[in-house]
C-alpha cells in the first residue's frame, strides 16, 4: 500500500475510536478525574507540609509538571488496554478481513489516545490554575512543553500497543503496565526534588526519562524557582535533548515490534 492510503487508514481508525470516546463518556470521566484528584490532593494534603514558607504555593509550582507527566504516561495506557479488548472481542479479526493497511490499526489507535491525552492536559491545566499554579513563560515556551509530553506519551503509547498484543486480556495489561510505570514515575523529580531520594535512588532517578521530560516541562513553563542551582547529571541539565532520544529510540524500536507483534496476534 501507498503511504497515503496508510495515512487515510490510520485516520478512520483514529475517528472510530475517538467517537468512541464521545459514545462512553465514562471512559474520559474517570480518565479526567483521576489526575485531579492528585492535583488537589498532593497541593492541599502534602502542599502545606512541604512547603510550609507559603501555604505550599511554591510546591504547586514545582508539582505540576510531574502531575503532567505521570498522568500522561498513565494516560498511554489506554492504548494497551483497548488494543487486547479489540483482540478479546474479535475487532482486530474484523480490521484484517477489510482492504486497509495493517499497520493503520495501531497508528490510528495511539493517534487517537494523543487526543484523549489533550483533553485530560487541558482539564489539569484549568484544575492547575485554580489551584494557583500559573506558566511564567512565553506563549511559545508554554506550547513546547506541552507537546512535549505529548510526543513522550506517544513514544510510551507504542510500548503498550506491543503489550496490548502480547498480553492474553486487558486486566493483564493494566496490571502489568501499573507495576511498571508507578515507581517508574514516582522514583523521578516528579513530586518532590532528588536531593531529597537516598544516594542510589537518586542516580537511578537522574537517568529517568520521566525526570528529563519533567524538567523539561517545568523550564519551558518556567517553574523553576529562582536561585535554584543548575542540575549537574547531564540528562537534567538536557532534559529536552535527553527526552528526544529517548522518544527517537523508543519509536524506532517498538513501531516495528508492535506491528511484528499485531501480525502474529491476528494469524493466530
Amino acid at each position: 500500500m501507498t503511504i497515503p492510503a496508510v495515512i487515510a487508514d490510520a485516520h478512520v481508525v483514529a475517528k472510530r475510536n475517538i467517537i468512541k470516546i464521545k459514545r462512553v463518556p465514562d471512559l474520559l470521566v474517570f480518565t479526567t478525574l483521576s489526575p485531579i484528584m492528585f492535583v488537589l490532593l498532593f497541593s492541599y494534603v502534602f502542599g502545606g507540609a512541604i512547603d510550609t514558607a507559603n501555604g505550599g504555593q511554591a510546591y504547586r509550582e514545582f508539582l505540576l509538571a510531574g502531575i503532567f507527566a505521570q498522568t500522561v504516561i498513565f494516560g498511554s495506557t489506554i492504548t494497551g488496554v483497548a488494543l487486547a479488548e479489540d483482540v478479546k472481542k474479535g475487532i482486530i479479526d474484523r480490521f484484517r478481513s477489510l482492504p486497509m493497511a495493517p499497520s493503520a490499526v495501531l497508528t490510528g489507535r495511539t493517534l487517537s489516545d494523543v487526543v484523549n491525552n489533550v483533553i485530560v492536559l487541558v482539564v489539569m491545566s484549568l484544575t492547575g490554575l485554580l489551584v494557583g499554579w500559573r506558566i511564567d513563560s512565553s506563549l511559545v515556551e508554554a506550547v513546547a512543553g506541552y507537546a512535549l509530553l505529548l510526543v513522550f506519551a506517544y513514544a510510551i503509547s507504542w510500548i503498550m500497543a506491543w503489550i496490548g498484543m502480547l498480553a492474553p486480556s486487558p486486566e493483564v495489561v493494566n496490571n502489568a503496565s501499573f507495576i511498571v510505570i508507578f515507581p517508574l514515575t514516582f522514583v523521578a523529580n516528579t513530586f518532590v526534588p532528588l536531593e531529597t531520594l537516598p544516594a542510589p535512588l537518586q542516580t537511578i532517578a537522574e537517568w529517568n526519562p520521566v525526570s528529563a521530560v519533567t524538567q523539561a516541562a517545568r523550564e519551558l513553563f518556567g517553574n523553576i524557582p529562582p536561585g535554584v542551582p543548575e542540575p549537574t547529571a547531564w540528562p537534567l541539565a538536557n532534559p529536552v535533548l535527553y527526552t528526544m532520544i529517548w522518544v527517537v529510540l523508543i519509536l524506532l524500536v517498538f513501531i516495528p515490534v508492535a506491528n511484528l507483534q499485531y501480525r502474529k496476534a491476528t494469524s493466530r
